[in-house]
């Protein structure tokens, strides 16, 4: 398994342009962070969890020439937003784009792209085909696939494990039930957005306590808010084990 952080920001807490904070000024290029989504390679299986805003920009920066399907882990624009440039591999690929989401998160899908969903449609629209999923596991091609549910402040919000690998993004609290599924994953990904409280993201030090709490051999941090702090500056903060992901990284399990 390959697995491509493609981005490991938010839209949360986004500065305005004239902020003169030091990760929105940092020259280092683990500081400069797209929307939260993430590309997984398993066998012969292309999946990209979440289309944020920056879903095209991702795609070609990562030469991403096939998508078999698209993972949605919540209906949040910063986790949809791209859902329209999938078009282009509809083009490519001349088939529909299987598309698997929460049926909340499919309604909300059908309101924000309704051109896609017209029953008159305009020619070049993007094609989908949609995909019901719940808490049950299921299976993309021969690849198991078993959701997490977390709680985003009051919304349920879907993680996804595969195999040894838990991908986990916009939580604040996860029952125990749900942490069992998670682990004896080898690695595991979690949100962490910034240092200071807040209502529906997990803040460091939650995130570090989650991460101890599951025990993977590895946790890296994603959806992280500017306001985290210089990427240098918080790996020399974390215990052995847990990292900061960024933009780019690549895993191989």
């Amino acid at each position: 398994m390959k697995v491509t952080f493609l981005g490991t920001g938010t839209s949360q807490g986004v500065p305005v342009i004239a902020c003169d904070c030091r990760v929105c000024h940092s020259l280092d290029p683990h500081d400069k962070r797209l929307r939260t989504s993430i590309w997984l390679e398993i066998n012969d299986l292309s999946v990209v969890i979440d289309t944020g805003p920056d879903f095209r920009q991702q795609m070609l920066k990562h030469h991403v020439s096939r998508l078999d399907a698209i993972l949605f882990t919540h209906e949040h624009k910063d986790h949809t937003a791209g859902l329209d440039d999938v078009r282009a591999f509809n083009f490519r690929q001349q088939m529909d784009m299987p598309v698997y989401a929460h049926p909340r998160v499919q309604g909300s899908l059908r309101q924000e792209f309704a051109y896609i969903f017209a029953e008159k449609k305009y020619p070049g629209i993007p094609k989908i085909q949609l995909h019901d999923i719940g808490l049950e596991s299921f299976q993309i091609q021969d690849v198991d696939i078993t959701p997490i549910e977390v709680m985003h402040y009051k919304l349920p919000v879907l993680g996804f494990r595969f195999q040894d690998f838990t991908y986990i993004t916009d939580a604040k609290t996860i029952a125990p039930q749900e942490i069992d599924k998670i682990k004896g994953s080898k690695v595991v990904v979690i949100n962490a957005l910034q240092k200071a409280p807040h209502l529906s993201h997990l803040t460091w030090d939650e995130a570090l306590a989650l991460a101890a709490e599951i025990g993977a051999e590895a946790t890296y941090f994603t959806h992280i808010s500017h306001k985290l702090g210089l990427h240098r500056e918080l790996e020399k903060e974390l215990p052995e084990g847990v990292f900061l992901a960024h933009d780019g990284l690549t895993l191989t399990l």
